[in-house]
């Protein structure tokens, strides 16, 4: 009631000032600083008319999935008893619960008939004063072991990594290029009986054969020019631990029979050695490609296959976890916020639009990387459609020439190197995303372009 008189004063004392203004315009205003607040409003049928991007981030439900809509039971303002702060469990996207205040203001019309209302939500103070609800909702369904979704179809994922890490079978992560298949086999170590031995990771594509030879397996001393001492591999320092193989689709092929070696017998032989070394190491493996496919194009063992996907698990890309979306912005936004360069406290609603309805292609590394640049270049408490990189501001180039891994459709060098500089040009030098509209990983990539010296 306090908070009544006050507003009647206000109006009444300040008539002709308030004169100069419509009530758009005011309540445009209004609603522009409670932006990164929890407000809404609904009309006298329950319909949502607004949803700040606030309440995007607290409930996990868009504005364009909302507005237009019947609100769910725990928005409703009906009647004037309303008015008045109260603790609600608010349902979030993925169906978990999140304990929030509850302030809503009933409106009327001229002729005094209830008209709609205005709701504010915010997290109590004993909770977590964070906006993001990978922090308010419960861990198991938010953060899973590192990996942050509220997706319906994360579930299925967290699940078969829950169940293999109880196991010790060898596991293949299927995902493109930024979509997390790291933090997958992290999450099987962490929650496996040999999470207090070494996880150690390698990209297969990384590296030169012998090179990667001798990094997997180690050497003896005299072994080639510049081996002048025993060098222990991976296997050897991952031993009782897990060992990650990213690309694995790159292995050479002679590399693939002494890994199907380790997988069978448990033992290896360094280079240049003559003595085998038992080991003990789980391995997860990885790939952006299909194993099948590489293995009828015979890039690829079959029997190696066999013995990597004993547990397969497909990563699906952030475009199709579009819930994840604005909870990963925010998550980055906060990680940088720490460094204290700059505070972001809430995104222009134009840019949100701008990064919601991106298709990402080089996926959560792409969406870091976009983060950090809005750091970079921009200052002040909101992120800007101005801020973002070039190619979210300018029409983009969909039918993006894509390379042939088929040998039937083989292309010639000369065809690669255009292709290449193409894909650069398209997607501005932003390299996941030629890589991506190339179809290979960064590595492979990387590697072309260090050969054709583009």
């Amino acid at each position: 009631m306090k908070q009544i008189k006050q507003s009647a004063t206000f109006f009444s004392q300040h008539s002709e000032w308030l004169a100069q203004f419509d009530c758009t315009t005011l309540l445009s205003n209004l609603l522009d600083l409670y932006e990164s607040a929890g407000v809404y409003i609904v009309d006298k049928n329950q319909q949502v008319l607004y949803w700040s991007l606030g309440l995007e981030k607290l409930s996990g439900l868009r504005q364009e999935d909302v507005i237009g809509k019947t609100c769910l039971p725990e928005y409703t303002i009906v009647d004037a008893s309303s008015d008045k702060t109260r603790l609600i469990k608010l349902s979030q996207a993925d169906g978990s619960k999140i304990g929030l205040n509850k302030n809503t203001q009933v409106l009327f019309d001229r002729t005094g008939t209830f008209a709609g209302g205005l709701g504010l939500l915010t997290v109590p103070p004993e909770s977590s004063t964070s906006m993001l609800p990978a922090k308010a909702a419960s861990s198991s369904t938010k953060n899973f072991n590192g990996i942050l979704s509220r997706s319906p179809a994360m579930r299925d994922v967290f699940q078969i990594i829950q169940n293999a890490a109880e196991t010790e079978a060898t596991v293949l992560v299927r995902g493109e290029s930024g979509s997390g298949k790291e933090l997958v086999a992290n999450a099987i170590h962490t929650l496996s009986v040999r999470h207090n031995a070494p996880f150690l990771a390698i990209n297969c594509a990384a590296l030169s054969s012998n090179l990667l030879e001798s990094e997997l397996f180690g050497h003896v001393r005299g072994a080639f020019t510049g081996a002048v001492k025993d060098h222990d591999g991976l296997f050897q320092r991952a031993n009782g631990g897990t060992l990650f193989l990213d690309e694995v689709a790159e292995l050479p092929l002679e590399l693939q029979a002494k890994l199907l070696r380790v997988l069978q017998e448990r033992n290896y032989i360094p280079v240049g050695g003559s003595h085998s070394i038992d080991v003990d190491v789980r391995i997860v493996a990885a790939t952006h490609c299909s194993l099948r496919e590489e293995v009828k194009s015979g890039h690829f063992r079959e029997d190696l296959m066999y013995r990597l996907r004993v547990v397969p698990i497909f990563l699906p890309p952030l475009r199709e976890r579009r819930e994840d979306i604005s909870l990963l912005i925010w998550h980055f936004i906060e990680q940088h916020n720490d460094n204290r360069i700059r505070v972001i406290e809430k995104i222009d609603p134009d840019a949100m639009k701008v990064l919601l309805d991106y298709r990402w292609p080089g996926n959560i590394r792409e969406l870091h990387n976009v983060v950090e640049y809005t750091f970079a270049v921009g200052r002040g408490a909101t992120l800007r459609l101005s801020e973002l990189p070039p190619e979210f501001r300018e029409p983009r180039v969909v039918n993006t020439l894509k390379v042939s891994h088929s040998h039937n459709q083989a292309l010639t060098p000369e065809d690669e190197m255009a292709a290449i500089r193409k894909a650069l040009e398209q997607s501005h030098g932003q390299i996941g995303m030629a890589a991506s509209s190339l179809g290979m990983s960064r590595a492979t990539f990387w590697r072309k372009r260090t050969l054709f010296n583009i």
